[in-house]
């Protein structure tokens, strides 16, 4: 089966299914993994960055042959089921429906005014304290929690998938997951983490680029402001300290003609985030569903393009 067809599958399948939760995830695995491995190498290698190097490789190194190692059995098997492997890999890689159902869960706490909840269903979201935030403080978190995520959950799979197929996916997943727990600017990590980090911003660089021009035209396809999201993304994108996080939340800030960024507080220390988008009309339960139809929106066409740069590109070569 081409790998395209595999692709569509699987979206399918994470559309309807999203993350079985009696499924262990093989993202949790990994984590699980790479949490074991942190000391010994700390123990063997007293140099943190040398450490975090052989750290993310041999973590990066392990997820591409467990991939690799599961397809190559299940075609040893039967071609179909080695299309089969394929596909529940690919499968497992998209995180497009969960995103979606954790920020629609807020959506309904915020709309039946059940704050407690609705701060409780943030706190799975984001790392910021939520004890404290009031309605548009909710709904700014999880708009840019959507807009953040929309890159490495959905958008960055699709281009890895298409590129190198479950394997590939599979490295990309490995990164990105290194990068969220290792990826730190604080004293433990700063060297340790500073590859997860590199690397992570290397493989999100094009995916990122590819994802945010195509927020506008989602907007016009939604009913927001096409002309405004190109304007702050132009305008914002480059503010944030990642290169590649601040783009599409500047370009969902503009298309949904409010204001993200601004003051956060992690473990009760306050930060100032760049401010992307121009005060409008204080954020609310409404804006999530917006956010969250824009994000489909915008999945959808950056599957129509990289498969059309697979077939068109890739596939002669």
């Amino acid at each position: 089966m081409r790998l395209e067809y595999q692709i569509v599958i699987a979206l399918a399948l994470d559309a309807l299914f999203g993350d079985p939760p009696w499924l262990p995830h093989p993202v949790k695995l990994i984590g699980k993994f790479a949490a074991g491995l942190e000391k010994p190498l700390r123990s063997l290698f007293r140099n943190a960055f040398i450490a975090g190097l052989l750290h993310s490789s041999a973590v990066i190194a392990t997820a591409a042959a467990i991939a690799g190692g599961i397809l190559y059995a299940a075609r040893a098997v039967h071609p179909l089921a080695g299309d089969i492997a394929g596909i529940i890999l690919i499968y497992l890689g998209f995180a497009g429906r969960d995103l979606l159902d954790h920020a629609a869960r807020v959506h309904k706490a915020l709309a039946a005014d059940d704050l407690a909840e609705a701060r409780r269903r943030v706190g799975m979201m984001v790392g910021r304290d939520t004890a404290n935030l009031d309605q548009a403080g909710m709904a700014r978190a999880t708009v840019e929690s959507v807009a953040e995520s929309l890159v490495d959950g959905v958008t960055a799979p699709f281009f890895f998938a298409v590129i190198g197929g479950p394997i590939g996916l599979w490295i990309y997943k490995a990164i990105n997951t290194l990068d969220s727990m290792f990826g730190h600017k604080d004293q433990k990590y700063i060297l340790f983490g500073r590859t997860a980090a590199r690397v992570d911003d290397a493989a999100n660089f094009i995916p990122a680029r590819l994802t945010a021009p195509l927020v506008p035209l989602a907007a016009l396809l939604t009913g927001g402001s096409a002309r405004n999201s190109v304007r702050i993304l132009r305008r914002d994108g480059r503010k944030h300290a990642s290169p590649n996080a601040g783009l599409c939340e500047a370009a969902f800030a503009g298309a949904l003609q409010i204001q993200l960024g601004g003051l956060n507080y992690y473990d009760g220390q306050p930060e100032q985030l760049p401010i992307l988008g121009d005060a409008g009309q204080p954020l609310n339960a409404g804006h999530i569903r917006r956010a969250n139809l824009l994000m489909i929106v915008t999945a959808l066409l950056s599957l129509f393009l990289l498969m059309a740069i697979r077939l068109l590109v890739l596939r002669p070569i």
